[in-house]
């Protein structure tokens, strides 16, 4: 009898410990689970064409024709060809760098060297300071008739979202990379000197109804995201047959 009574002194305690050891152990399973499972995302394939979003207007009019020009860089091809291609970017999207490698290369390839579309690029500088930085160093590439060869090493040469890959620094080493006078370069950047021309950039894109990156504009219809090749061939054919 003594026994039992020492032993219900302790009932109390063994019953806290049986409920946190439960608790502990719920937890337990459920991180097992978890780990099994993993967290649900998208697709590859679901998210590979959509746009990085940025502010401005939504829902674009897919059979609107918008009003909008080429912009102020050189424009690849003839600039009398009856398709115009303008496409409006930030060079840390990775959906551009996608719609570069992919569809803005077999453009050029069918397009462009063909002599039936003209190509322009105009900057949408929205993912932060590394972005316009980026953008400023394509106006003062520009500046020594290489907007093209900085265009195409910036998209070539993406780290992630302003971690440091689009420094200053480094945006001077590409100059240096791509043969560019370096004092020149260093100086446009390091002032700003194209600092409201990049903002006017992205205000025009915003009045045309771009909210995100890559958005491509054929003879001003638009195409929202780095859409399949396929989609692009599809628009220009149409607007080559209706010329």
């Amino acid at each position: 009898m003594a026994i039992n009574k020492d032993m219900g002194k302790y009932v109390p305690f063994l019953v806290v410990l049986l409920i946190i050891a439960a608790f502990f152990l719920g937890s337990l399973t459920t991180k097992v689970s978890m780990l099994q499972g993993g967290t649900t995302a998208p697709k590859q394939e679901e998210k590979a064409f959509a746009p990085t979003q940025g502010a401005g207007p939504q829902q674009p009019d897919p059979n609107k024709r918008y009003d909008i020009d080429a912009g102020h860089f050189p424009v690849k091809g003839d600039k009398n060809a009856k398709i115009t291609v303008i496409e409006f970017a930030d060079f840390q999207c990775p959906f551009c760098e996608k719609w570069f490698s992919d569809a803005g290369t077999q453009l050029i390839k069918e397009y462009v060297d063909t002599g039936k579309a003209s190509f322009a690029f105009r900057n949408y500088a929205f993912l932060g300071d590394e972005s316009k930085w980026a953008a400023e160093a394509s106006e003062c590439a520009n500046e020594q008739g290489k907007f093209w060869e900085m265009h195409d090493y910036l998209f070539k040469n993406q780290s992630g979202e302003n971690q440091g890959g689009f420094s200053k620094e480094n945006l001077k080493k590409f100059a240096a990379a791509l043969g560019l006078n370096t004092t020149q370069f260093n100086s446009c950047l390091d002032t700003d000197k194209y600092a409201k021309a990049v903002d006017d950039d992205l205000a025009a894109g915003q009045k045309v109804s771009v909210s995100g990156t890559p958005t491509t504009f054929v003879n001003g219809k638009i195409l929202v995201g780095a859409v399949p090749y396929a989609e692009l061939k599809n628009l220009i054919d149409q607007e080559l047959g209706a010329k």
